[in-house]
């Protein structure tokens, strides 16, 4: 009997390549790289994200690749990747809302319309600051800490409390650490 796995919050549906629903293996050659797509939404407007996580034929799972969405609002998301040797590969799409893209969006609204800035700024910090939490030192952790302490600094006005966590580089510590809740993942 095939037991039907259950969904998490953020649905991963329509995993590609994908030969007779995944019941038969999708070949590739060496250093060919193919692109995996999939189809991730989520209820309400809060943001999502994605990521393709390659197995190799020792099972070891690899660095996750991540995804982009296709079209703005098509909930179709791909990468590419590429298996750098001969064996038996396998991959998942993990999904996850993405906190920290939600709050840039509301925050970039709120913030210049001068609705609730204290309340959106301290929600930006502790944000960032449960980021941090998950960031090695050496990879950011300090870029995302001074990012919050700034969010809090009531000595300086809402838009620059905001712009110092809008900087490239704190853009570029999420990119490779980001904050993800609700987890959901494809079948391998």
């Amino acid at each position: 009997m095939r037991r039907t796995r259950a969904i998490g919050r953020i649905p991963v549906r329509d995993v590609r390549p994908a030969v007779e629903s995944g019941n038969r293996p999708a070949k590739a050659v060496v250093g060919e790289t193919f692109e995996v797509t999939a189809t991730v939404f989520r209820e309400g407007h809060d943001a999502v994200a994605a990521n393709v996580v390659l197995k190799d034929p020792e099972g070891r799972p690899g660095p996750w690749t991540p995804m982009r969405e296709l079209a703005p609002g098509s909930d179709r998301w791909g990468a590419e990747v590429t298996a750098n040797a001969v064996g038996h590969w396998s991959y998942r799409v993990e999904a996850w809302s993405d906190p920290v893209a939600t709050w840039r969006h509301a925050a970039g609204i709120k913030i210049p319309a001068g609705i609730d800035p204290g309340l959106v700024l301290e929600e930006g910090a502790e944000l960032h600051e449960r980021a941090a939490a998950g960031v090695p030192k050496e990879a950011g952790r300090d870029v995302l800490l001074a990012a919050a302490e700034t969010l809090r600094d009531d000595s300086l006005p809402a838009a620059a409390r905001l712009a110092a966590a809008l900087t490239p580089e704190v853009g570029a510590v999420l990119d490779r650490h980001p904050l993800r809740d609700l987890v959901s993942s494809s079948e391998p």
